[in-house]
């Protein structure tokens, strides 16, 4: 594994912060304590209890020795991933963003071990790259990251889908010609050998923003990948410049192969809609159906994933177009697929903190919500026990 030893944490010391304080740590565990001893995100029985365990989590910067910081994008890997890879099953990837200096310019992603908080360097390219939300790891051994780079006078500009093999190495890109422009978000339908990319774009293939969802339909080896076929499928999506978070655009996507839906985070639109078909569709859907845009509650959603319930989690990204309040900065919203708000939840009091999040499942009476913050720069695991309820 390579390893930047200006970052690394000893996995027998505590856990790395960044810009952390105690007041920081009371706040964040009075908020998960909350949230976990309530019903516990996510979490279908109403009589489950979910404590932290053990009371403070692990807590790493995603900030290695070139500075780049502002992490967006957070992947796991999976339990059948490659022996000889950089990172082994059950640790995460994590994106950045900017660079130590300007937005949208960061040419990192790291390694995060979920159990003791080491850290190390997957990949760094030459800038700018601008690494984004849309991250995720194929089992074959391949990792696809996004990026949508600013120019030196700040002006975002449409980047490719970067495919990366086990050890970090670029591999190739996807860009115009496979209808991916700016990758802001990403899901993966994984089936080994074959699978389906779907991709939320910033902008069109001539450079303007026009947001929009791509599905590739690819084949893949431990060598690289091959798109059979590219399709839009979904179009219409609010994308614009945003003098908080550089753009606004389609973000988190999260498919599910049993129903052939997927849901989509339109952080430009500033709310949640569905797809139904989008894996077999053969013409765009459209924008597909709204089934969350409670305008007190979202304020430019970002990363979404399902939660063990089935339900949907996102982050609120607080963007320049949709800034919180002063009472619900960086907010983490459970909702069903219905469209019934379950919860939410702060992660930082400054806004503009929530990005990326997913929950790991860690063996039989635990699982692991982890999420990044992008104020501080860091990744957060909380192991949360259940007392009481079936697995």
């Amino acid at each position: 594994m390579r390893i930047h030893e200006s970052f690394v944490q000893p996995e027998t010391d505590a856990p790395m912060l960044s810009r952390a304080s105690m007041t920081g740590w009371r706040k964040s565990l009075t908020t998960i304590t909350l949230l976990a001893s309530a019903t516990g995100i996510g979490w279908a029985q109403p009589d489950d209890v979910l404590l932290p365990s053990p009371i403070l989590p692990v807590q790493v910067s995603t900030s290695p020795s070139n500075g780049d910081g502002n992490p967006y994008g957070l992947a796991l890997a999976p339990a059948d991933f490659p022996n000889d890879a950089i990172i082994s099953p059950g640790e995460l990837l994590v994106s950045n963003f900017n660079s130590s200096t300007t937005p949208a310019q960061g040419t990192t992603i790291v390694t995060v071990d979920p159990h003791s908080g080491k850290t190390g360097l997957f990949f760094q390219g030459n800038s700018p790259i601008g690494f984004t939300l849309a991250l995720t790891i194929a089992r074959v051994g391949l990792v696809f990251a996004g990026s949508l780079p600013t120019t030196s006078g700040g002006t975002a500009q449409p980047g490719p889908l970067d495919v990366f093999d086990a050890k970090g190495n670029l591999l190739t890109q996807l860009g115009s010609s496979h209808l991916v422009d700016g990758p802001w978000g990403m899901a993966l339908n994984d089936h080994g050998n074959t699978a389906q990319l779907f991709v939320a774009n910033v902008f069109d293939t001539k450079g303007h923003f026009a947001g929009s969802i791509t599905r590739l339909d690819v084949s893949l080896s431990a060598s690289g990948v091959t798109v059979l076929d590219a399709i839009t499928i979904a179009s219409g999506y609010k994308s614009a410049a945003d003098t908080a978070g550089v753009v606004v655009g389609p973000a988190g996507l999260a498919y599910d192969p049993q129903d052939d839906t997927l849901y989509v985070a339109a952080e430009g639109d500033d709310a949640i809609y569905k797809l139904k078909g989008a894996g077999t569709t053969t013409k765009n859907l459209g924008k597909g159906q709204v089934i969350f845009d409670d305008q007190t509650v979202l304020h430019g959603p970002l990363g979404l994933i399902f939660a063990p319930n089935g339900d949907l989690i996102t982050a609120n990204a607080d963007p320049a177009h949709f800034p919180p309040s002063a009472t619900d900065p960086s907010e983490i919203i459970e909702i069903t697929r219905g469209g019934t708000l379950v919860r939410k939840f702060s992660i930082d009091p400054n806004p503009g903190a929530a990005f990326a999040v997913l929950v790991e499942n860690d063996g039989p009476g635990s699982e692991r919500l982890v999420y990044v913050d992008d104020f501080l720069s860091s990744c957060t695991v909380w192991r949360l026990a259940k007392l009481k309820g079936e697995y």
